[in-house]
């Protein structure tokens, strides 16, 4: 007899998807998709019955809910139903198309077929339960302004914190940079980033990815790296603010985001009290992406 899964769906604005995803993987989903329609993500993820009771769902719902109000947003809906298991697995893989970001990438889900498009550099991924599609405004500010610090030849070394399925490490090297370091605290994103540096024929060696924080990654880098990225939520970016200036060279810079527009005049004030100068602020939605260069 097959297991059964919940299939819990959370239907939000676009301003709370982070958040949204974020709590999906402290619950302990396996698998995660979204689904835009104007404002609005349709967001699906699956975790075994046997693991969760139905009220445990429910304090699940309301805590998005309060995440919610906390912005000032939408209050989301929140629907589950049980599945079969030879369902789950691919449920959530059927409304994720291409996505083109920026001037140069094409974000393409691994179990389509690859796009043809010589003016776009096809980034392949599955990201598994691992944070980071695409779709999201703070990933695509991230790769944009990646995009404009990385050009062929220029063999920056860079890091990457919390770096989730991998798709802000994965795109550095496509677009030009020469060595990239990447920790994350779960080791389900771990894994994740490394599966997806194979998808895309990256060298092992040329993406190094390990279980950790910050700690870790000064372990990590041999010397201070030109860059980093740093794509998590505003209060971590603070308690590792003091640490964050030791990772790069003099004049290092940096990009920021999972910061909500609200939250930039906080993180800013840390982050010159440790060193940095904010150059520009993105803003898309009610998120923003500071980059930064070190005094």
């Amino acid at each position: 007899m097959s297991n059964s899964w919940w299939e819990i769906k959370i239907d939000c604005v676009s301003d709370l998807e982070e958040t949204v995803f974020w709590r999906l993987s402290e619950f302990g989903c396996k698998g995660m998709s979204t689904q835009q329609q104007g404002n609005e993500i349709k967001i699906s993820a699956y975790i075994p019955q046997i693991q969760v009771k139905l009220w445990q769902i429910s304090d699940l719902s309301l805590q998005v809910e309060d995440d919610a109000k906390e912005i000032g947003c939408q209050v989301p809906v929140t629907k589950c139903n049980l599945i079969d298991e030879e369902d789950w697995s691919s449920s959530w893989k059927q409304h994720w198309q291409p996505q083109p970001i920026g001037d140069r990438l094409l974000i393409n889900p691994a179990w389509l077929d690859t796009p043809t498009d010589p003016d776009r550099i096809t980034l392949q991924l599955d990201p598994g339960v691992a944070f980071g599609t695409g779709t999201h405004a703070t990933t695509q500010l991230c790769l944009e302004a990646l995009e404009m610090r990385l050009q062929p030849g220029t063999n920056l070394t860079i890091a990457d914190i919390g770096c989730g399925s991998g798709i802000l490490s994965t795109a550095a090297l496509l677009l030009g940079a020469q060595q990239v370091y990447a920790v994350d605290n779960d080791p389900l994103a771990v894994k994740a980033t490394g599966e997806n540096r194979d998808l895309n024929l990256i060298a092992p060696e040329k993406l190094i990815v390990e279980l950790g924080s910050i700690e870790q990654l000064q372990l990590m880098i041999p010397a201070p790296v030109d860059g980093f990225v740093c794509n998590i939520l505003a209060d971590i970016i603070i308690q590792l603010a003091p640490s964050m200036a030791a990772l790069v060279k003099p004049k290092g810079w940096a990009i920021l985001s999972g910061i909500l527009s609200s939250q930039v005049a906080d993180v800013s004030h840390v982050l010159e009290q440790n060193g940095w100068i904010v150059g520009t602020v993105w803003n898309r939605q009610e998120w923003s992406c500071i980059n930064l260069k070190h005094k």
